[in-house]
């Protein structure tokens, strides 16, 4: 059982002391377990969306401005859309669309199929939007990694030119959904910091020490987890953010969609209670729509 002391759903910041690396932190218990539960995934495709929602958190987190973080990855493979989206307030949500038929035939053997296997040949994408006033920024790679955070690292390689480290995890303890990231980011050298290759490649062998159950441990704090890997150079922590599973969906915009059908299609949809009734992809959640509501001006 997670520990109450420790706090849950939340992604932090961290610098390595002297050294030319920082860092963040997510850990993810009750808010990944609504956004999982909202759907009757396979193992295989929670375990993909639990990734992209701990990587949405752990690159979003970094935004200096109100906004959202979008994480996907689209393939010809049995997944063919994974999203997550996150937003400055802490807001997660996320889904995947996939044929189910097509994962259980990928899903027969020993090991658990990652990104690539469930995705294949596709795009990972990062999106950043600040709002209705400012235009998206956009970067994409191909899925070449067999997991998410191969990709990330990747995207990070190729549209920003960051050295970068992905490590995610997705599990369950006492039946209940739990993910967990952790990213370090190389800062290059200058006058002032001198050559840092040789810490760099330090500090890397020992997030390669990470693992699964770390990240996913509720009785393991954020802290804990950096004193055990840095206590010898030193980790400053910054203040953490919390997490949330949290959908933007509401009757407002399921009108706004609906009234952007011709009166035919509208009529189509109505169901024989005389309700059009629209599900969430993210949430689940059911709209019932009175007809006479989309005649509104």
């Amino acid at each position: 059982m997670p520990d109450a002391n420790i706090p849950d759903d939340v992604v932090g910041a961290f610098q390595i002391e002297g050294e030319p690396v920082r860092g963040r932190v997510a850990r993810l218990g009750p808010a990944i377990d609504e956004v999982l539960r909202g759907h009757d995934y396979p193992e295989p495709v929670a375990n993909l969306l639990g990734e992209a929602c701990a990587l949405a958190a752990l690159v979003g987190s970094n935004l200096k401005f109100e906004g959202r973080l979008i994480v996907e990855a689209r393939g010809d493979g049995p997944v063919r859309y994974v999203v997550a989206d996150y937003d400055t307030s802490g807001g997660l949500r996320g889904y995947c669309r996939f044929d189910a038929e097509e994962v259980a035939q990928v899903s027969g053997g020993f090991q658990r199929p990652g990104a690539k296997t469930l995705l294949g040949d596709g795009v990972f994408m990062m999106t950043v939007d600040q709002g209705p006033e400012m235009d998206r920024y956009q970067g994409m790679t191909a899925i070449e990694g067999e997991t998410l955070a191969l990709c990330a690292e990747q995207y990070f390689a190729q549209s920003e030119q960051t050295p970068t480290r992905v490590r995610l995890a997705v599990g369950r303890e006492d039946g209940a959904w739990r993910a967990g990231g952790f990213l370090i980011q190389y800062i290059a050298a200058d006058d002032a910091r001198g050559e840092t290759v040789e810490a760099w490649n330090r500090t890397q062998a020992f997030f390669e020490t990470i693992g699964e159950d770390e990240l996913l441990d509720a009785g393991l704090s954020s802290e804990t987890l950096l004193f055990r890997l840095f206590h010898e150079d030193g980790v400053r922590v910054f203040g953490s953010r919390p997490l949330r599973a949290f959908c933007r969906c509401s009757e407002e915009r399921i009108i706004t969609v609906l009234k952007s059908f011709d009166a035919a299609e509208r009529d189509d949809m109505v169901e024989a209670d005389g309700k059009i009734r629209v599900t969430c992809e993210y949430c689940s959640r059911v709209y019932a729509v009175e007809p006479a509501a989309l005649l509104a001006a």
